[in-house]
């Protein structure tokens, strides 16, 4: 585990809302009678997918570009990112007037990469590992000495993160239960921190696709376990949850639920259907996972994140597939 005094905390989350204010509006919650009765509780929907560049992203990315002193915004920033983390430190930048560079896997999802390329910033090319993300990058940065921004990992990014489920609590005055999607970890981490700092009572939960399961497995373990051969839909779910991400979700939230490719599917198309939104599949897990665990959220006013709506809509969407 990393030394507790790297780790932000509430204070860190309500210092990054009083600092990305200016510049990135509130997102509405929504709320619908027909999935509280097919859920049984009462759901509180946050809709990051419309916030700016179209993820809750924005938010962690603003945070450390505007937290940045004039002399090292001088040298621009640059990250890895299969998509809206890029897209959302890209917009950040040209919102500073600073360069970005944005290392992208070839197997990224192509709305989101044309995001990235939309907001002006340089896009570097890899090989769809880890491995070769961190390995470009590196070599951006000796190149150019612009700051690193990662994309999760990074106690800057978790606690701009935290401000979407900070104002969520405060705009529907109190919760029982939040249900945050969970991939490399800063949105659920910094979401358990504005829980945890405005009332401890409020149950955290995050919810993972079971083909990339690694949260899950890790906060049954104890341990942080890497992702080893991620298999979902959900793209933005695909990566390894951070260290210090890992270390607040482990103390923080209260378990981890996993859900089956068709019921992320089946989730996105009923919002559709229902609130006639089109969010992208990382943010149906929430929905998902509420509807696959009733008595979890029973009677219960429970906050539900949506992440974001970059949707490709040039590739067919998942319940438009013809059945084999």
């Amino acid at each position: 585990m990393p030394d507790a005094r790297l780790l932000p905390d509430f204070a860190a989350v309500r210092a990054a809302a009083a600092r990305i204010a200016p510049v990135l509006p509130h997102t509405p919650v929504m709320h619908s009678h027909t999935l509280d009765a097919l859920s049984g509780a009462r759901l509180f929907f946050k809709c990051d997918h419309l916030q700016k560049t179209g993820a809750f992203k924005a938010r962690g990315a603003v945070n450390a570009v505007l937290g940045l002193s004039d002399d090292q915004a001088a040298r621009g920033v640059a990250t890895h990112s299969s998509g809206n983390h890029g897209a959302a430190l890209a917009w950040a930048a040209r919102l500073r007037g600073i360069a970005a560079h944005v290392v992208v896997p070839a197997n990224a999802n192509r709305a989101k990469r044309a995001n990235i390329a939309r907001y002006g910033a340089r896009i570097i090319d890899c090989e769809p590992t880890l491995a070769a993300r961190e390995a470009a990058l590196a070599t951006v940065l000796a190149a150019t000495g612009a700051n690193a921004v990662p994309p999760y990992d990074d106690a800057r990014v978790i606690a701009g993160q935290g401000t979407a489920a900070l104002e969520l609590i405060e705009q529907v005055g109190g919760l029982d239960d939040l249900v945050v999607p969970v991939g490399g970890g800063g949105l659920l981490a910094g979401s358990a921190l504005a829980a945890r700092g405005l009332d401890a009572a409020i149950r955290v939960y995050g919810a993972e696709p079971s083909g990339a399961d690694d949260a899950a497995r890790s906060f049954a373990a104890g341990e942080r376990l890497l992702q080893t051969d991620p298999r979902t839909i959900a793209d933005g779910l695909r990566t390894s949850l951070g260290e210090l991400n890992f270390a607040i979700i482990h103390r923080d939230v209260q378990d981890i639920i996993t859900v089956t490719e068709a019921e992320i599917v089946a989730a996105m198309r009923l919002f559709w259907e229902v609130c006639k939104q089109l969010i992208e599949p990382s943010s149906a897990t929430v929905l998902a996972a509420v509807l696959a665990r009733p008595g979890y959220f029973a009677g219960r006013r429970t906050g539900l994140i949506l992440s974001g709506g970059n949707v490709d809509l040039d590739a067919p969407l998942p319940w438009m597939e013809t059945p084999a």
